[in-house]
């Protein structure tokens, strides 16, 4: 992600916040970048946030599937190595509403895109995701 982009240079601000504790300020962050993203990308990077911080579940899965529908009107290489991560999250949330079926079929879609993510601690982290996916959705 290019770091001089608004967008993204705000939600490293709203991360910096969560890191500290002030969700607030988070919140507010991520919020901004909602407000000024100017195309399906930046709205998909802008939801990733926003669906970490919602009070419901519900909501959560409201902002996890416009991540989702957001990556897929991007359409290109950009979003690719998201893919992953935005099924681990929409698994996550359809198994928080009770929806086990639906989560599995997210984990097992998230699975399939593990290979477009860069190697290292966050593809780790991904992997770790999609396994406890799979494992509490049996």
């Amino acid at each position: 992600m290019d770091p001089d982009n608004q967008v993204v240079r705000l939600c490293a601000q709203g991360m910096a916040a969560e890191g500290e504790g002030r969700a607030d300020d988070a919140r507010a962050r991520f919020r901004e970048a909602w407000d000024v993203a100017a195309d399906d990308y930046e709205h998909c990077v802008a939801a990733h946030y926003l669906a970490r911080h919602q009070p419901t579940p519900e909501e959560t899965l409201r902002w996890n599937q416009e991540c989702l529908d957001r990556a897929d009107a991007v359409g290109d290489d950009r979003v690719r190595g998201f893919y992953a991560s935005l099924h681990v999250n929409m698994g996550s949330a359809y198994r928080a509403l009770g929806e086990v079926d639906r989560a599995r079929e997210h984990f097992v879609r998230a699975a399939a895109h593990i290979d477009d993510v860069p190697a290292g601690p966050y593809a780790d982290w991904v992997r770790l995701g999609i396994a406890e996916g799979l494992r509490t959705t049996r």
